[in-house]
């Protein structure tokens, strides 16, 4: 089989480096890819958005299957460009549908699946620049901090956790009549502040049921012990030390079968991940947010110890027989820690030369951003 895997980051390289592993995998692709994705996959270079530059490769490579690593071409429509497609309707494309897409692409559409659903999640209420005087009056209800989500993508950037009223005013203000985070914060969620410890959880599902995947936790901060700056994430562990038998149970009795239920309830077809932003309140699970797709950098400790073949589990996702799959977990440890160039997430320089990646021993190296200049990184 030949499979497209698509995105640049460690989510990529490291569903790369499982696929290549698969006696069914023939040829494997990656788009756009990175340094390290080329050294197991041939990269293409196209846009995950690049729909047409993509359908394009599918067909000159007779790609078979897609694996699709990020969240903006599922919720752009991939799904529905290649369903649509008489040439392309037939391939096997791992994630959902735009509509689908919508627990991730849009924070009052998870919301209101969730209330819906009575999956436990915050308070919150929504609001547009036309009601930016109820958003303060709304404000003043709260207790501090206050939490600001713009409604749609911001690349990870649109959530704000405010202390103070009056800059969270301008904050808000900032967000609908400015247009802080663009379209995405036409529409902007205010919701109570959970206080608590967060952790990652991950489905797979082919529409009917779901296998959860090992659990994950990743740390965001900048600074050794956690502290500083937020980023896209400085590194995960797996398992996380804190979830026992009860509050995995908790887990999937309170959310990951309503989410499962409430999905074939809403007919809206799932047939990929869902990633459940969880945070432990007290020892009860409570909701933050839904992702549809991986998490970077939980994907680089939660798919290393899955011992299953890749391309049978996401073959059994696109045949809806993930019901006749167990998964086989390897019950070490996992750690992954991020190097990133001095100065970020603020302003860093770039095109530096990677050093002792071929020194490193008894560790796995994946790649984020990365490229190949006179064969070095």
């Amino acid at each position: 089989m030949n499979i497209l895997v698509l995105g640049s980051g460690g989510r990529e390289h490291t569903f790369c480096w499982k696929l290549a592993q698969s006696p069914k995998c023939k040829n494997l692709y990656v788009s756009p890819g990175n340094a390290g994705t080329s050294k197991i996959a041939t990269n293409l270079g196209i846009p995950v958005t690049d729909f047409e530059s993509l359908k394009e490769a599918v067909i000159k490579y007779k790609i078979e299957m897609i694996v699709v690593g990020p969240e903006a071409p599922l919720v752009k429509g991939i799904k529905e460009f290649f369903e649509s497609d008489n040439e392309l309707e037939k391939i096997c494309l791992i994630g959902p549908d735009s509509k689908s897409a919508k627990l991730e692409g849009s924070k009052s559409f998870a919301k209101a699946f969730m209330n819906r659903h009575n999956i436990p999640t915050a308070k919150y209420s929504e609001f547009t620049s036309s009601t930016i005087d109820q958003a303060f009056n709304f404000l003043e209800t709260m207790n501090p901090p206050y939490v600001l989500k713009a409604d749609g993508l911001a690349a990870g950037k649109g959530v704000l956790i405010i202390n103070n009223i009056d800059e969270a005013k301008l904050e808000l203000k900032s967000m609908l009549i400015n247009k802080k985070f663009g379209q995405a914060s036409e529409k902007v969620v205010i919701e109570e502040f959970l206080n608590g410890i967060e952790l990652s959880c991950f489905i797979l599902t082919d529409g009917e049921t779901g296998i959860t995947l090992p659990m994950a936790k990743d740390y965001k901060r900048i600074g050794e012990g956690d502290k500083g700056l937020n980023t896209g994430g400085m590194g995960a562990i797996s398992p996380v030390p804190f979830v026992n038998d009860e509050f995995t149970k908790k887990i999937n009795d309170r959310i990951i079968q309503p989410t499962l239920s409430g999905l074939k309830k809403d007919k809206l077809p799932f047939q990929g991940f869902i990633f459940i932003g969880l945070i432990n309140v007290s020892g009860e699970p409570m909701v933050i947010e839904y992702n549809v797709r991986m998490g970077d950098p939980e994907t680089e400790v939660v798919i290393p110890r899955i011992k299953n073949d890749l391309t049978s589990l996401f073959e059994a996702t696109a045949n809806k027989t993930l019901s006749k799959i167990k998964l086989e977990i390897d019950s070490r440890s996992a750690s992954t820690v991020m190097a990133v160039s001095g100065g970020y997430p603020e302003a860093y320089e770039k095109g530096h030369f990677v050093q002792g990646i071929n020194d490193v021993k008894d560790a796995l190296v994946f790649h984020s951003g990365t490229s190949l200049e006179d064969n070095k990184y």
